[in-house]
């Protein structure tokens, strides 16, 4: 061996010497840098989906687990020989142990600072928890901002998955969404918030690729749809994840969209314009859009425009503009962005406004925008359900229709066809009402109408009619001349009436008529509320063989021509409220179509309208009975209409010396077989009975409904249950009676609301029976001074009122409590709203533990109750539940002069309350709430003194809800 290389080879055991001396240094460093690896790989691995590593990655994580398997080997081996009898003496092994230990650590080190960078590159790649959207600013309170709130409180709930969005184009659906998905909470609620707009011609495929895109998966070529679902559910497995849809416009499976996990945590918004999508994407909790109230409307079109709208010369023309836009925030919008280019110039604003007015005939900036999404909504109707959507066209702006006059009309006009094609032709009338109800309910679906404050109404939007009216007007074959409550005085002129489909003159200032039409398409004429109108021109129906539908209600016409028998499709004629109405023409027989007549408020009788006893539909008032009369013999016959299918009795007596000719008229009416609907007022409980045991339809129709009431009010009969809000119950309104009949159980078996005014003889809403008030679900008690409690609970062992959803109590002076005694599981169980109001005797609300039976209760009202000290009692309510009240949303108490507790402290948690309303409650000084409980509570309505008078535990509760205060 040559020197050098003894040198080197001296020098190289030196070396393995010295490093082995470190041995332990070395293991240490070389676990430590192990580990560190090991902690990147994983988070590599955790936190970016396999679907998403490239190649690359995978073949650094690949020499990872191979490098992580050699370092398992040094430690095996260091073990070893760290408990070696002879390891001091064997420095040579220990030694090269050392060196792989460290050459190790310099390998492993080098795979971390590779796999550093990979993550700094892969975590690059991932997509931003929230991708924030252009969304307009709402302001502060207003309906839109509170659909956002609203839609917080209940991704905060854990029981709810799905959220449905609804309403019509253009109510601001897109800008809660924006806002929503824009909102800091979001951000803290969610480890990823996806939105996607769903296009018309959407499509699994596109679906999974939008939401790919959001994840920045690589979305391989040929994948299929199950592939693409599993890996896009793969990459939100254990995420917390918020899905925003907007614009869905039929179910979406997003089962096989996104292979959805059963994650609690993990939440769909969904916005649509068909209220059945979002049922039909199960959602558990739906948020219907309306429009923007009048001072919303101004406040967003404030902002759109700008400072000219400050001009005392132009805030009157934008007051007009604004309501052109009849509160659709998408209009506003647009109408805004218009506008605002005509700066201070009120000629261009005159101008401007007018072309506003009139754009279904002129080309308006915006507005037309607007017209092709709504006209969208009309174009996708099927069948008849666009005819039936421009009829309600014919009514005047925001003018509540009756819906059953509605339904009505559309039958008549033959927009109802699938009734007159049944082969059981029993109920034909009845059918074709069924019917009708599933397009209206279609129609309010989508938007196209909506209902109104009244359950009994509908209304159409001003801009929706505009567009009807425009659609109309392009038409060839349904032109219609539509002039509403516009002041004419005279008829209009002949080229705009020769060649209309349907006429809507109503509520005008008409006083003649031309003396002949030229109208042989016409197939509605609306002429109804023409107060000065009093006389027909004796040729004016000659030419309208194909009129349908005839309104004059509200006229002061005397008579009807002798042209009317010219009216030979004629199906509906509504004559009501013509008080000056005595006679009709001999030849009304020949009106041979005709099903629906309402002759109530006339002086017509009923032998005028014998002849016609082919009618389904017959309202009529009491005295049509006796006008004129004072024989038996002279009563007319009801027995003779063998086709009446719905008949309704107005009372508009004021003696009670009829009885023995209404007993007269009750043994005629119990011999209509085909009856389906019956309104009637009985003088006594004896004339109910008549009917209950005689009638063929009480008992073998199990679809007749009924509104039925019982009794005399004052010095006339009493008024059916205003029950017209509620259209599709069986109600019953008892009167002045007194004590319990058999029969009255017999009719509250069947009955949905019951009211009962002044009634002696019971103590308790219960001794009418509790097992003949299972199918109840309104009840309205007022007067009725001998009862003391609504519900004696003794004795019971079933559940009470387990169906009763709305209660109200009124001018119940002895009343002292709601229930008493014990209350069975599930009584009360889908009770919504309760109403207290002037009962000065009550001192209990939630009697022992009522409270716990009343988990659906959102509405509870106390008013001018003078007892009531406690909302909640402490001692009948022992042991409370924290969660009480779980639904409740609305509590509004006033005049409640020694209420001085709701509940006792801050211990509920009030999960649903959203509102509370407080007046006139001044030794009220707490409030239970806390900075931790009513979490969705977004308004209290007070008084600034009593507000001001409050006691608090905590400032800083004080501060948080006076943000949340409205006072005056």
């Amino acid at each position: 061996m040559t020197e050098e290389a003894a040198t080197a080879a001296l020098f190289k055991v030196y070396e393995i010497v010295a490093c082995g001396i470190d041995l332990k240094g070395n293991y240490k460093r070389l676990r430590q840098e192990a580990k560190k690896l090991k902690a990147i790989r994983d988070a590599i691995e955790t936190e970016i989906s396999k679907d998403r590593i490239t190649p690359a990655t995978r073949e650094w994580i690949a020499k990872v687990k191979m490098i992580e398997s050699e370092v398992k080997e040094l430690k095996t081996k260091y073990k070893n020989e760290m408990g070696h009898p002879w390891r001091l003496v064997r420095i040579w092994a220990y030694a090269r142990l050392s060196t792989d230990m460290a050459e190790k650590y310099n390998q492993v080190h080098s795979l971390w600072e590779e796999g550093n960078l990979k993550r700094e590159e892969l975590d690059a790649e991932l997509p931003e928890p929230v991708r924030k959207r252009h969304a307009p600013r709402i302001e502060e309170n207003s309906a839109l901002h509170m659909a956002v709130q609203e839609i917080l409180s209940f991704l905060e709930d854990e029981q709810i998955q799905r959220i449905g969005v609804w309403g019509t184009v253009g109510t601001g659906k897109t800008t809660i969404m924006q806002n929503l998905n824009n909102h800091e909470q979001i951000a803290k609620m969610f480890d990823i918030v996806i939105w996607v707009t769903v296009s018309k011609e959407w499509s699994i495929e596109k679906l999974q690729d939008a939401i790919m895109r959001r994840l920045k998966l690589d979305m391989e070529r040929f994948a299929d749809i199950e592939e693409n679902a599993r890996r896009i559910s793969e990459e939100l497995k254990e995420k917390k994840y918020l899905v925003l849809l907007d614009e869905v416009q039929e179910n979406i499976d997003l089962n096989a969209v996104m292979g959805i996990p059963n994650n609690q945590d993990s939440k769909v918004v969904l916005a649509s314009r068909n209220r059945c999508v979002c049922y039909e994407m199960e959602a558990d909790e739906l948020i219907n859009v309306k429009r923007l109230s009048p001072a919303d409307a101004w406040n967003m079109f404030q902002e759109k425009v700008g400072h000219p709208i400050s001009s005392p010369l132009i805030k009157p023309i934008a007051e007009q503009v604004v309501k052109e836009c009849d509160g659709l925030p998408l209009l506003i919008d647009r109408i805004g962005r218009t506008f605002r280019k005509k700066g201070k110039d009120v000629s261009l604003w005159r101008d401007g406004l007018n072309r506003l007015r009139r754009w279904e005939s002129v080309k308006t900036e915006g507005m037309d925008e607007v017209l092709d999404f709504l006209k969208f909504c009309y174009e996708e109707l099927d069948g008849n359900k666009k005819d039936c959507f421009l009829y309600g066209a014919l009514y005047p702006e925001e003018c509540e229709i009756y819906i059953d006059y509605l339904l009505e009309c559309w039958n008549s006009e033959g927009l109802i066809h699938d009734a007159d094609e049944l082969v059981d032709n029993t109920n034909v009338f009845r059918d074709a009402r069924d019917k009708g109800h599933a397009i209206l309910d279609a129609l309010i679906d989508v938007s196209l109408l909506e209902r109104s404050d009244k359950k009994k109404c509908v209304k159409m939007n001003k801009v929706l009619r505009k567009m009807a009216l425009k659609i109309s007007s392009q038409s060839n074959g349904s032109k219609f001349l539509v002039k509403p409550c516009e002041g004419l005085q005279d008829f209009p002129d002949r080229k705009e009436w020769e060649d209309a489909s349907r006429i809507s003159l109503m509520g005008n200032q008409l006083c003649t008529l031309p003396e002949f039409l030229h109208c042989h398409n016409l197939s509605t004429l609306l002429l109804q509320m023409n107060n000065g109108l009093i006389a027909i021109p004796e040729f004016f129906f000659e030419s309208m063989c194909s009129l349908r539908v005839l309104d004059l209600h509200g006229t002061g016409i005397e008579s009807l021509p002798s042209s009317i028998s010219y009216l030979i499709c004629l199906r509906g004629l509504y004559l009501n409220s013509c008080p000056h109405l005595i006679q009709l023409p001999p030849n009304m027989r020949a009106l041979e179509q005709l099903e629906v007549l309402d002759i109530r408020g006339t002086k017509l009788n009923l032998l005028q309208i014998g002849s016609l006893i082919w009618l389904k539909c017959l309202r009529i008032s009491l005295s049509s009975f006796f006008r004129g009369i004072r024989t038996q013999r002279q009563l007319g016959s009801i027995s003779a209409f063998v086709s009446l299918e719905e008949f309704c009795v107005d009372d508009d007596l004021s003696e009670q010396c009829w009885d023995e000719f209404l007993m007269i008229v009750m043994e005629e009416v119990v011999t209509l077989k085909k009856l389906t609907s019956l309104r009637f007022c009985f003088p006594t409980v004896d004339f109910l009975k008549l009917f209950v045991q005689r009638s063929p339809v009480w008992k073998k129709n199990s679809c007749f409904t009924f509104q039925f009431c019982v009794g005399y009010q004052g010095n006339s009969y009493s008024q059916i249950l205003e029950s017209s809000d509620y259209p599709s119950y069986n109600c019953l309104k008892l009167v002045n009676g007194e004590g319990m009949h058999p029969v009255i159980a017999e009719v509250l078996r069947m009955t949905h609301a019951f009211k009962l005014i002044n009634h002696k003889g019971v103590s308790t809403l219960s001794d009418f029976g509790v097992n003949n008030m299972k199918n109840m679900l309104v009840c309205s008690v007022e007067g009725c001074n001998e009862i003391r409690t609504m519900v004696c609970g003794d004795r019971m062992a079933s559940s009470v009122l387990e169906n009763l959803e709305v209660l109200h109590i009124n001018s119940v002076l002895k009343l002292r409590s709601i229930w008493q005694g014990s209350i069975p599981n599930g009584s009360l169980a889908q009770l919504t709203t309760l109403t207290l109001t002037k009962c000065p005797e009550l001192k209990k609300i939630f009697s022992n533990g009522m409270i716990q039976q009343l988990p659906e209760l959102q509405h509870l009202r106390v008013e001018e109750c003078n007892r009531i000290e406690e909302i909640i009692m402490e001692s009948e309510n022992l042991e409370l539940e924290v969660n009480a009240l779980p639904r409740l949303k609305t509590l509004v108490l006033i005049d409640l002069p020694r209420l001085r507790s709701i509940w006792i402290d801050d211990s509920l948690e009030w999960p649903s309350l959203q509102r509370i309303q407080i007046a006139t409650c001044h030794m009220l000084k707490r409030l239970p709430f806390s900075n931790t409980n009513a979490l969705k509570l977004r308004f209290i309505e007070g008084q600034q003194s009593w507000w001001e008078a409050l006691v608090w535990e905590d400032d800083a509760i004080k501060q948080n809800l006076h943000s949340i205060c409205i006072l005056s």
